[in-house]
């Protein structure tokens, strides 16, 4: 794994090129650039190891959910939230196959020479046009048939025509006031009306349920719902608040993705392993690439340990003490005493820096997505810090067949 970088000469149209044809519509958070100034390239045998831990570790989170979902029980430590517990009966109609499962794993390279993962975005993961454009368009800068990349929309989209009617109406739930939640859907949706479906964009509470199945609320647009796509998160939904919410959870119109997806979704997940393997369910995998994992109280006094929110994304409010301000670290401190339920305890990995060709360091978050339980390309951000959080810019990866080492790549000045 190592960086290139993209020359200052070309990184401005590149930048353009990111923006209006790879549908990356949010290029800044406050003031630092969302779109590094690298590419990431992996090594085929990096490439195909990733494959194989995200497939296991696939297999064993979804068999963790339906385990879960029919023994709602063990499911008590993940303390979730107490409007969604209440749903969770609902969903003793769930059938896999109906439904469309895409999950992303978050891969990070550790000291050791390991991979470590920080968590599974199972609920609803992003970066969609990132993991599928952008590594299009840098892979134009090399001119070099010896990288290849994964267009991830074309191994979804094909898994969405394998359980939806030709020519369906799809409709694409998301927080519709956030650019960047409406760039992920729009370009999904382009993607799949260019091949007959009919796309409708659509907040969460312009669908209602009958029957177990969905229909359109939207002018224009109303009728029965093929297939939902939901791009808000669940938990979301309580403070949302639409009058219909609870319909998601026993819908049989196709989902992606389905609200089982909350069972692993909380960083409380490890908490229920224990009890899973009584049941002889393993999860071998998670075991060799997360961290220890423990109830804050369970942490006090020992030493090497952060604490996250159970519920927390994109790298927000974690106690990585080296990422935080003073202010901010006080802060976190002070809510996960206040709210230990809401917060775990996680042993922290030591993250292992890549050096780009300037000499400057950068920390590397690598998703690996799933689809349908098969691996399905990346979508990978950099950061300066450890903590892989807003401020961290999104860099195309790319998979080197056949390895020339970075002196050939500065010398070809791409």
């Amino acid at each position: 794994m190592r960086l290139i970088s993209i020359p200052d000469s070309k990184y401005d149209n590149y930048r353009l090129d990111v923006i209006f044809d790879g549908y990356k519509w949010d290029p800044q958070f406050l003031d630092s650039s969302t779109i590094a100034r690298h590419i990431l390239v992996i090594t085929e045998e990096e490439h195909k190891e990733l494959e194989r831990l995200t497939e296991s570790l696939d297999k064993e989170t979804i068999q963790a959910e339906e385990m879960l979902n029919n023994n709602l029980d063990l499911a008590k430590p993940l303390a979730l939230p107490g409007k969604i517990n209440k749903e969770l009966k609902k969903m003793k109609n769930y059938q896999a196959d109906r439904h469309i499962r895409l999950m992303r794993y978050d891969f990070h390279p550790t000291i050791e020479g390991n991979w470590a993962i920080s968590e599974v975005n199972s609920d609803v993961p992003g970066g969609f046009a990132e993991a599928s454009l952008m590594p299009e368009i840098a892979a134009k800068l090399l001119k070099d048939e010896n990288y290849r990349c994964i267009n991830f929309a074309d191994i979804l989209v094909n898994a969405i025509t394998q359980k939806v009617k030709q020519s369906g109406k799809i409709i694409f739930v998301h927080c519709t006031s956030y650019s960047d939640d409406r760039q992920a859907m729009q370009f999904l949706g382009d993607r799949l009306k260019r091949i007959g479906f009919n796309i409708i964009y659509a907040a969460a509470d312009h669908l209602r349920f009958e029957n177990k199945e969905a229909f359109c609320l939207l002018g224009g647009n109303t009728g029965k719902i093929d297939a939902i796509f939901r791009f808000t998160p669940l938990e979301w939904l309580i403070d949302i608040k639409p009058k219909r919410w609870q319909g998601y959870f026993d819908t049989v119109t196709p989902s992606c993705n389905h609200p089982i997806a909350i069972f692993a979704q909380t960083k409380r997940f490890p908490l229920v392993w224990d009890a899973l393997e009584k049941h002889g369910l393993k999860v071998n995998t998670w075991r060799k690439l997360l961290s220890e994992t423990l109830e804050v109280k369970d942490a006090k006094n020992k030493e090497g340990f952060i604490f996250k929110p159970a519920c927390g994304r994109v790298g927000e409010n974690i106690s990585i003490r080296e990422a935080c301000s003073d202010d901010e670290y006080e802060t976190i401190m002070r809510d996960v005493k206040k709210h230990t339920k809401k917060y775990i305890a996680q042993k922290k990995f030591i993250s292992r820096p890549l050096i780009s060709p300037e000499g400057e360091s950068f920390h590397v978050c690598l998703g690996s997505y799933s689809v349908e339980g098969k691996a399905a390309g990346y979508y990978a951000r950099i950061s300066k810090t450890p903590r892989i959080d807003s401020y961290a810019a999104d860099i195309p990866v790319l998979i080197e067949s056949n390895r020339k080492g970075i002196e050939n790549d500065r010398q070809r000045g791409i």
